[in-house]
Formats: C-alpha cells, structure tokens, sequence
C-alpha cells in the first residue's frame, strides 16, 4: 500500500480552501491529490498529472478531479485548459507500487530485468548497462549516484558485458558487490543503492525534467499561489533551492520554508521509505 509521504505537511503548506484549483504533477495513486481534493470542495478542482501509463489506467476521475496522462515537464502544455492556478505539488518519490510490483528493476531485492522507466518510451537500465562506454558508465554513477566507488563497478560493468549480457538487478547486484571493499558492503545503506540510483535517474532524465518543470510551475501560479516540492536525494533538492533562492533574487517568489522540512520519526517509522524526504515551499509574488 502506498503511503503519501509528508501528507499533513502539504496539505497545510498548499493553503487549501473551498473553490481552489491544485495540480498534482505526480498523481501516482491519488493519496495527495484525493485529500486535496476533500479541501477544495465545493467547487474546487485537481488536475493529477501521471506519467506511468500502468499506473494512469488504474485511475478513476470523480468530481471536482480530472487526470492527465504525460510526464510533468510539459506542465503547461498538459494544463493548458486548467491554469492559472492557486498551487502545485512535485512529489519526486517512486511510488511503492512502482519499487515493489511493477518488475522493472527498480528494486535491488526482487531479480527483475534491467528497466527502470517510470514512463512508456525512452531508453532502459538494460541499455545503458550493456551499451554505455565505460567513461558514460563511470561518469552517472559518480554524478548522479554520487557514488565513490564509481571508477570501479563501471570498469567491472564493462569487463563483465563482453562476456554475457547483463539483463537482470541480481546480476547487476552481483557486480557491484564484487567492485566494492567488504567493509562498503556492510554499511547500513545497501552497497547498490547509489548506483541503482544513478540509473534510474539517467533512463527518465529525472533532473532534466525537474529543471524544465520548476520555471513552468512558477508561470502558471496565481499571485500568491504556492509551489510544494518533495526531493528524495541531494540533487534534486539542490536544482530545487538553486532555483527557488534565483527567483527569490529577483523578486519573483517568496520562500516559505528556510530550512527543508522533514518527516516526523512517527512517520519514518510507519513509513522508512519517507526518511530522505525533503519539502520546500514557495509563494509567488
């Protein structure tokens, strides 16, 4: 069951009230956008936005709700006939659903095939796993995974493919394992995490969207409308506060949270996948 992460604290930070209209960028299962909507009413309106077309066919609209098919960072486009509007919400996480049931890879503990996209096109971890050079390879596991021992699973990647095909995360995990010291392999934090990661985010161009997405979301604000934003890793929240502090620069946004705001340990208890959670808030001016 997916559990929405931070759920209170958007729902106070969006300034919900009778007639407002919210869109929900990333939909998912409706946890966010459904109580959002019980705010809104009477005569308010959501517009979730879903990416994953599995995910997308499984939605209902009810009333006051209307659901788009699409990937975030052609906001505008998608609302069109729905802006402007009093607030928007950026959850970046991958659903429970998308980890633990949808068999694409995302998860280091299922033997699933190399894939990891949230969407219907584009490139798979199967691809850039088994394609890549070994410099492209090295260069988003230290970027985007921000993983020290980069240099080396890329090297051990590219020495393992030319013998077989790497086509599922257990023979990945395996790779890994055997690229890192013994000592790395026993940190709290599972010795794959980064790397998975790193993939991930390169197959859906994740901060590549978030940057198309945040001058977007600005745009289509009312005066005084909010911006809600939940990162998941350091480099989405720092696309996220670079851009709130330049805007914020030029007058052109009011920044409601100085520090980011996370989950209680209530929550991280209830919910462990919450506990790198960060939100951020603006208003527009």
């Amino acid at each position: 069951m997916h559990q929405s992460v931070l759920l209170n604290e958007v729902l106070n930070y969006l300034n919900l009230s009778p007639g407002k209209k919210i869109i929900d960028c990333t939909f998912g299962w409706g946890g966010h956008s459904l109580e959002i909507l019980k705010r809104v009413q009477p005569n308010g309106q959501v517009l979730g936005i879903e990416r994953d077309q599995e995910v997308f066919k499984k939605q209902k609209e009810e009333e006051g709700l209307i659901l788009k098919q699409g990937n975030f960072s052609d906001l505008k486009k998608i609302s069109k006939d729905f802006n402007p509007v009093d607030g928007i919400l950026l959850d970046l996480g991958l659903s429970s659903w998308q980890i633990d049931q949808s068999q694409r890879g995302f998860s280091f503990l299922k033997d699933e095939p190399l894939i990891m996209r949230t969407g219907p096109e584009g490139i798979t971890a199967w691809e850039i796993v088994n394609g890549w050079t070994e410099s492209q390879l090295r260069r988003i596991i230290l970027d985007y995974g921000e993983e020290k021992y980069a240099g080396r699973i890329a090297k051990l990647i590219y020495k393992k493919r030319r013998k077989e095909k790497i086509k599922t995360t257990y023979q990945l995990i395996d790779i890994i394992k055997e690229a890192v010291p013994i000592s790395y392999q026993r940190k709290k934090i599972h010795f794959a995490t980064k790397t998975f990661q790193a993939l991930r985010i390169a197959v859906n161009d994740e901060l590549g969207n978030l940057e198309k997405v945040l001058p977007q979301a600005l745009e289509i604000l009312k005066k005084d409308g909010r911006l809600v934003v939940i990162s998941f890793h350091s480099l989405e929240d720092r696309i996220v506060k670079n851009f709130f502090r330049q805007q914020n620069q030029e007058k052109k946004l009011k920044i409601l949270t100085k520090k980011p705001v996370s989950p209680t340990l209530e929550e991280i208890k209830i919910n462990s996948r919450s506990r790198s959670a960060k939100l951020r808030v603006i208003q527009k001016i």
